[in-house]
């Protein structure tokens, strides 16, 4: 349950068809949508945004630095919902556990890793990123606008994790039936996952 009061698909054109259209993608809808529902079109505007971004880097990539980002912001929705795509695209459940708990065992390189942990240093503390940072980046390979690319993931996240949280809008039931207790223990690190509400009573007849 949000903080707000999240308005019902009539309260907008726009808001009909947000709703709409996340409930044909998800096949419900998602307490993320909920929460954006007086605005949908500061929802729409975040996903031209993040299309943007997506758009100059592998999918690992992207997922990799919105988990790290994620789980410095201790966002349990966006922990569980791009560790699905994680798991979707073919990391194990062992494997996602592992890089969500850097061990030695994830199922990463060291350009992953120095990626992951720069950015998680955005989200912590922009201010403490150094030009060191910046050169050990280079060192595995990646360009100017490669650097630009994973701190613009990075930062994005702040935005979409922090809105979520401020208004309360928990991690939806449905990854309690997606994905195995191990998993999501490893990436609920904030709030709940929502439970789905109790079945009411039958009355006697």
């Amino acid at each position: 349950m949000a903080f707000i009061h999240t308005p019902n698909a009539s309260a907008s054109e726009k808001t009909t068809s947000m709703y709409a259209s996340a409930e044909a993608n998800y096949g419900y809808l998602p307490n993320m949508y909920r929460a954006f529902g007086h605005r949908p079109e500061v929802m729409e505007s975040w996903a031209a945004l993040l299309s943007s971004i997506r758009g100059h880097m592998s999918l690992r990539r992207y997922e990799l630095v919105t988990l790290a980002a994620a789980k410095e912001l201790k966002s349990s929705y966006c922990m569980l919902a791009h560790g699905s795509v994680l798991l979707r695209e073919g990391f194990t459940s062992d494997g996602l556990t592992a890089v969500v708990n850097e061990t030695e065992k994830a199922p990463i390189d060291a350009g992953e890793r120095a990626i992951m942990a720069f950015a998680a240093k955005v989200a912590r503390d922009a201010t403490s990123v150094t030009q060191q940072d910046i050169d050990g980046l280079k060192k595995h390979g990646l360009s100017d606008a490669d650097v630009f690319d994973v701190t613009a993931a990075a930062a994005a996240r702040c935005f979409f994790s922090k809105m979520l949280d401020a208004l309360g809008a928990a991690p939806d039931h449905a990854y309690i039936e997606r994905l195995e207790p191990n998993v999501r223990k490893a990436l609920s690190v904030g709030r709940e996952v929502e439970r789905p509400l109790a079945p009411s009573p039958s009355r006697a007849q």
